[in-house]
C-alpha cells in the first residue's frame, strides 16, 4: 500500500541502503522502528521497497518532527547497529514536498 499523505507542504526522508549479508534480527528491528515511528508526533506515513538497493521514504509534518525521530533513543540504537552490522552503505536525504499528485486505476 502506498502511504496516504496530506496536502503539501510536508517533508520526506529518503533512506537508500545497500545491505550486508548479515540478517541478525534485521527484519524484526525494521518492523519495530516502523511501529515506533508511527507513534512519533508529526509522522505521516512510509513507503518502502527492497531488492539490491533498499529505499524507504518516511513522511513528516516538519523538520522538528524529523529531528525528534532522529534523536529517539531506540532509533539511535538501531541506527548504530545498522552502521556496525546491517548496512554496507546508506544515504539519507531530507526533502520538502511542495507538490504531490496520484493516480489510481
Amino acid at each position: 500500500m502506498i502511504a496516504k499523505t496530506p496536502e503539501p507542504p510536508y517533508y520526506a526522508v529518503i533512506f537508500t541502503t545497500i545491505r550486508t549479508n548479515v540478517d541478525e534480527n534485521y527484519e524484526a528491528t525494521a518492523h519495530q522502528m516502523e511501529l515506533l515511528a508511527k507513534q512519533q508526533e508529526g509522522y505521516l506515513g512510509i513507503d518502502s521497497a527492497r531488492s539490491e538497493v533498499g529505499i524507504t521514504v518516511s513522511y513528516w509534518k516538519s523538520l522538528e518532527a524529523i529531528s525528534n525521530w532522529k534523536n529517539n533513543l531506540e532509533h539511535t540504537v538501531a541506527r548504530e547497529k545498522g552502521r556496525a552490522v546491517w548496512y554496507q552503505q546508506y544515504q539519507l536525504r531530507i526533502c520538502k514536498v511542495e507538490r504531490a499528485y496520484e493516480f489510481t486505476k
